[in-house]
Order: structure tokens, then C-alpha cells, then sequence
């Protein structure tokens, strides 16, 4: 059976406000997004991130992103303290729904959020 490099390739992150949604993952993981206007109603954010890694970002098109708590969870990279990012959610206009989560030794900590677009996202890292 093949194994996968990745089983990601590619995420979106739905989002009604560019300014808003850009500044708030700007400001909790401390990082440079990109935007991109794609076409008059569509336009997209993206994550800085290094070559050959999964990339993605935040898409604004009204009638196609709908930001919401259900569905999938994707995990965002909170670095090497996953603490460090927590600390600054509520102030960037976000919720923490679930603290800081040890899973186990091998694979580190979880968090669960609320970003400034409603969707419910896991943060995750080693320590």
C-alpha cells in the first residue's frame, strides 16, 4: 500500500472579515499572512510556510465559506509552546473552548478555539 508525504496538501479556512480574520492569526501565532484577491468577491489569506510543507488559508467568498463550530477540526501549528499562543486568543478577538490538553509524551498538547470568524479551531504542539 503507498504511503502519503502528506494527507493534507491544502486547507481553507472560511471567513466573512479579511481585516479581522488576517490580524487575528497574525497576532496568535505571531506571523506575516499574504492576501490575495482572486477575483471581485473572492479572496483568500495565506499561511506563511515553508516549500514542500502543507500550506492553506483564509477564504472569503459570500455564498461559497460559511465560518461554524461543527464539521472537521484542523489543528494549527502553535510552535513550541502551545501556551504562548493560547495567551493571546481572547485579546485578538477569538475564545478558548478547551485549555491546554496533555495527550501523551510522544505527541503533546491540544487546545480547541473559537477564532474571530466563529470557526471552531485545535491548536497543537509539543510542549
Amino acid at each position: 500500500m503507498k504511503k502519503l508525504k502528506n494527507a493534507i496538501s491544502w486547507f481553507e479556512i472560511p471567513i466573512t472579515d479579511v481585516p479581522r480574520a488576517k490580524k487575528f492569526y497574525e497576532t496568535i501565532l505571531d506571523i506575516e499572512m499574504m492576501e490575495i484577491e482572486l477575483d471581485t468577491d473572492f479572496i483568500i489569506v495565506i499561511f506563511p510556510v515553508e516549500d514542500g510543507t502543507v500550506a492553506g488559508a483564509l477564504c472569503k467568498h459570500e455564498g461559497f465559506y460559511t465560518p461554524g463550530q461543527t464539521g472537521n477540526i484542523l489543528y494549527l501549528n502553535a510552535g513550541p509552546d502551545l501556551q504562548q499562543v493560547l495567551d493571546k486568543v481572547e485579546s485578538a478577538g477569538g475564545k478558548i473552548v478547551k485549555g491546554k490538553n496533555h495527550i501523551s509524551d510522544a505527541f503533546g498538547f491540544t487546545a480547541y478555539i473559537e477564532d474571530s470568524e466563529g470557526n471552531r479551531i485545535g491548536l497543537h504542539s509539543l510542549t
